[in-house]
């Protein structure tokens, strides 16, 4: 699906009611457009059928009660929305790139983020890799001010270049995320840390059950933003008849 719908602002209600009715999902009557971005792990390396997180989230979110629409200019795997912007061997700065016109070409609703593997893996790029994720939320964030933003910390591997960095960078993004809310943004921080090394395919690349795991805890993510009331459509779409 590549078509352009608004969703409804969600009805936030009391905890006590959300906890007597948390079996029953609430319904939708448009699809929630959801950009996979970052690198190959978005992409879905790793994986059995090419899906990586991808196909797991949106299996979660169509049992929520409404089935996104994933979009993006990449197609992989095997399942029936393949929509994504991921991009193997991508550093921060090559996705801030291309961020602008696909964000205006797909307006979506949620980003997904998961960047940075790659620049940690280059010790030239260390130094400067939390300025340019900053830069690229920002610009996310200003290309499509309605959407939420969901900023996903580094997953473990077994590469000790990586390793090296790894900590401190997810730490700056906890802080780039805290200072994009405080400014109003619709940002977030989900945390990748219960993937582990038994839930890997190589040294980088998750095997399906690491996938499963992040697609489950960006599931928790859009759950957040749904009940802080952030989901609604960033914009109608510009162009129509979109592949």
């Amino acid at each position: 699906m590549r078509k352009c719908w608004s969703l409804p602002l969600i009805t936030l209600v009391a905890a006590a009611v959300a906890v007597a009715t948390a079996d029953v999902a609430p319904a939708y009557d448009t699809p929630l457009r959801v950009m996979p971005l970052g690198d190959s792990i978005t992409w879905g390396v790793g994986s059995s059928t090419g899906n990586g997180y991808r196909g797991p989230l949106w299996s979660e979110l169509a049992a929520d009660g409404h089935p996104p629409d994933f979009v993006g200019s990449g197609r992989n795997g095997s399942m029936a929305d393949p929509g994504n912007e991921g991009h193997s061997g991508y550093r921060i700065d090559q996705i801030a790139a291309l961020a602008d016109a696909s964000l205006t070409r797909y307006r979506p609703d949620v980003v997904t983020l998961h960047i940075g593997t790659n620049d940690l893996r280059r010790a030239s790029e260390v130094d400067t890799a939390v300025t340019r994720l900053r830069s690229l939320i920002g610009r996310i964030t200003d290309r499509v001010p309605d959407a939420t933003v969901l900023v996903a910390s580094l997953i473990v591997s077994t590469s000790s270049t990586e390793e090296q960095w790894r900590g401190a960078y997810n730490q700056a993004v906890r802080e780039i995320v805290s200072t994009a809310q405080d400014a109003g943004k619709r940002v977030a921080y989900v945390d990748m840390s219960g993937l582990t090394t038994a839930d890997l395919a190589d040294p980088l690349h998750p095997n399906d059950s690491g996938y499963h795991k992040m697609a489950e805890a960006f599931h928790r993510g859009v759950q957040a933003a749904g009940r802080a009331g952030w989901l609604k459509n960033s914009a109608p779409c510009p162009q129509l008849g979109l592949p």
